[in-house]
């Protein structure tokens, strides 16, 4: 067995950001994973679901949680795109721009302290990793076992 040179790394950091998000004062009062789509709408404005999932790639279901939870807290607005009335788009409100820029200047705050002492060609070659992680997973999802029926 060989040891795991990235992925324990890599869970260990999205763990540890979590856990940074949760320290805020005042506290954020969100999930990392809605932190983590407040920051993301704040960065590219408003978007589709569609290009939501394929920023995150959260199952369809779970990211659809996240955009209702955010709903109900006045946070983001879905709406249906007018150039393509069967899908919808996700626009941050007032009130979750206000929390998106919190949240962002977190998370720089993190990231800087993260790379702080980090060359440019550490920097990319640290952003090549990860993306060939990431590519990896989408190229070879991982196949699921069917499940037992009557429980067990």
């Amino acid at each position: 067995m060989k040891p795991l040179r990235l992925v324990l790394d890599v869970h260990r950091a999205t763990h540890r950001i979590g856990l940074f998000l949760d320290a805020a004062e005042p506290a954020l009062d969100v999930s990392q994973g809605e932190a983590h789509l407040l920051a993301y709408l704040l960065e590219v404005g408003d978007t589709s679901l569609g290009v939501l999932h394929a920023a995150f790639a959260h199952k369809r279901s779970t990211l659809t949680s996240y955009v209702d939870r955010l709903e109900a807290k006045r946070l983001v607005r879905r709406e249906l795109r007018p150039e393509d009335r069967r899908s919808f788009q996700v626009s941050l409100t007032a009130a979750g721009r206000t929390l998106a820029t919190r949240v962002h200047r977190r998370l720089e705050a993190l990231e800087a302290a993260a790379l702080e002492g980090l060359s440019a060609r550490d920097v990319e070659a640290l952003k090549k990793g990860l993306t060939a992680l990431a590519e990896a997973g989408e190229a070879a999802p991982p196949k699921r076992k069917p499940r037992a029926k009557g429980g067990g």
